[in-house]
């Protein structure tokens, strides 16, 4: 960890208010563990339902440093190269056809070099020049497969990646990585033990309603609480999608588009589709009945 960053977060509440300068809340447990990752220089692994706020954290810590985020963002397949690296295989092409014009021989050596590298995600964060570390959001590791993660490990632990044709490459200033999951699938214990561990459960309508008055300064505080209590009652129905933060802040944003002040049943059902995201979910939330939802 950079000196700067030990001055600049002596403490976590210094921390925790550097977050919330970028519109991020984050409660004691959960700004207490980034701060470990900022000053141990540990990655981080964020679990949580889906629309909690884990990838929106790593955007505000990077927000809250000052520095540059890489998102990588897993889904089913990735392979490694497609998150490390690839080679500009035009610009190889090139460099051979000016060679042969000239009549002189390129050898291999002389094309898999720096000059030919095209970073992607996980390599630019580790390249990155500085001087403050580069957060880098490992979004939704849960998605990709175990060969994937058995690739991230040397990453994680050594700060450092190897290329077949270039070596070892190892991080001048070592990223602060933040690994999101969703928990679709478990991940192994190996990737675990590389990195803490926080869970970031739904926070209460109270938390909610503060951050929809941040983010949506349009509601007001009235609404900002009706809808922060509607989304806590539609958590406890069967939904297939449960609405998060984001689903909050969305309504809350709708309603005020309709110039409403408040949260009535009429309002709810014009806007449904900001929260609700299928269509049997729909059907649950009106059986239930909207009045009921919305506290009316």
């Amino acid at each position: 960890m950079s000196s700067e960053l030990e001055t600049r977060f002596p403490d976590v509440r210094t921390l925790a208010s550097a977050l919330e300068t970028t519109g991020y809340l984050a409660g004691d447990q959960l700004a207490s563990a980034l701060f470990l990752a900022v000053r141990m220089g540990q990655p981080i692994l964020l679990e949580g339902e889906p629309g909690v706020g884990k990838t929106e954290a790593a955007k505000a810590l990077a927000g809250a440093i000052g520095t540059t985020l890489v998102r990588l963002q897993c889904y089913e397949g990735i392979a490694a190269a497609e998150a490390l690296y690839e080679w500009n295989y035009p610009r190889q092409l090139l460099a051979i056809r000016l060679a042969e014009a000239a009549g002189e021989h390129i050898q291999d050596k002389d094309l898999f070099t720096a000059e030919y590298l095209l970073s992607r995600p996980l390599l630019a964060a580790l390249l990155h020049p500085g001087p403050r570390p580069a957060v880098l959001l490992i979004d939704e590791v849960d998605r990709a497969d175990d060969e994937f993660e058995a690739f991230l490990f040397e990453l994680l632990a050594e700060s450092a990646v190897t290329i077949p044709e270039l070596g070892t490459q190892r991080a001048t200033v070592p990223p602060i990585t933040v690994l999101t999951s969703n928990r679709t699938r478990d991940l192994h214990d190996a990737l675990k033990r590389r990195c803490l561990y926080h869970w970031i459960a739904y926070p209460d309508p109270a938390r909610v309603a503060e951050i929809i008055r941040r983010r949506v300064p349009a509601a007001g505080e009235r609404l900002a609480g009706q809808v922060a209590a509607a989304v806590s009652r539609l958590r406890g129905l069967d939904l297939t999608k449960p609405p998060g933060i984001s689903e909050a802040i969305s309504w809350a944003s709708a309603v005020s588009v309709f110039g409403a002040g408040e949260l009535s049943g009429a309002v709810a059902g014009q806007t449904m589709s900001t929260v609700v995201k299928y269509p049997e979910d729909e059907d649950t939330v009106r059986e239930a009945g909207l009045a009921a939802v919305v506290g009316d």
